[in-house]
């Protein structure tokens, strides 16, 4: 009997090599894409040559997971079609400051529960913010599960998919934006940076929270205190406290 999340999954997933190229060639977001080891033939190297042309992130992996995404004849591709159109923010940061508006980011560093990203993409819509950032490896899969979660919020909020956050974090220090890091590793609390100037807000994954290559180049650290025993806030949680808090200084300024 399939599941309710099986179900989900297969709404987007695509697999086989004819269908891939097609998916390539009409234009079609890919989310993930997975390869089999050692796969090679001709439909194999068109797919591979227009992954290169279109950027488009795969992994190779063994044909045993291939085999645990679908017992269908998968040709040794397994994919899945992106529900969302993903944008840049160097395209979608310079149209916020052109409407007048005092810009609002909010960078993901590999967040990968996907009712995770749905909340969070919630909680990012209703503070206003502009665009979320997510990098092309390491993040939550935007699937069904992710659009419900978030109420929608997924269809309605720019997502841009970066290669490198280093690049996008300079590029907007660079654009006049302060980066905030939501990280315990401060004694600057939340409530301290002025988030009525245009800011960027950097939430951690649920592992190991920012990368520290990420924390060196911003230039506000800020944490929530804990005064339970827990040692940390879930992440979705986390972001609501501290958007909030620049909703509010946007408020009261």
């Amino acid at each position: 009997m399939q599941t309710r999340r099986q179900k989900t999954e297969n709404d987007n997933m695509i697999f086989g090599l004819r269908p891939i190229i097609e998916a390539l060639k009409a234009g079609k977001e890919i989310d993930k894409l997975f390869v089999q080891n050692g796969l090679k033939n001709e439909l194999f190297g068109e797919m591979m040559g227009l992954l290169k042309k279109h950027n488009v992130i795969y992994q190779y992996v063994p044909v045993e997971k291939l085999n645990r995404l679908t017992s269908k004849n998968h040709q040794g591709v397994v994919g899945f079609i992106s529900t969302i159109e993903y944008n840049k923010i160097d395209k979608v940061l310079p149209m916020v400051f052109e409407a007048g508006k005092t810009p609002l980011i909010l960078i993901l560093d590999r967040v990968t529960d996907v009712r995770n990203f749905g909340a969070i993409a919630r909680t990012a819509e209703c503070a206003g913010v502009d665009a979320i950032v997510i990098p092309s490896r390491g993040a939550a899969q935007i699937n069904a599960d992710a659009i419900k979660t978030s109420t929608g919020a997924l269809h309605k909020i720019p997502v841009c998919r970066e290669d490198n956050l280093k690049e996008v974090i300079d590029y907007l220090r660079e654009s006049g934006l302060q980066v905030v890091a939501c990280t315990e590793k401060t004694e600057e609390l939340y409530y301290e940076p002025d988030y009525t100037l245009p800011v960027a807000i950097i939430m951690g994954s649920e592992e190991d929270g920012i990368s520290p290559e990420y924390l060196k180049r911003c230039g506000s650290l800020a944490k929530i205190p804990l005064l339970g025993e827990i040692g940390s806030l879930n992440v979705s949680v986390a972001a609501g406290v501290i958007l909030y808090e620049a909703v509010k200084q946007r408020m009261k300024g």
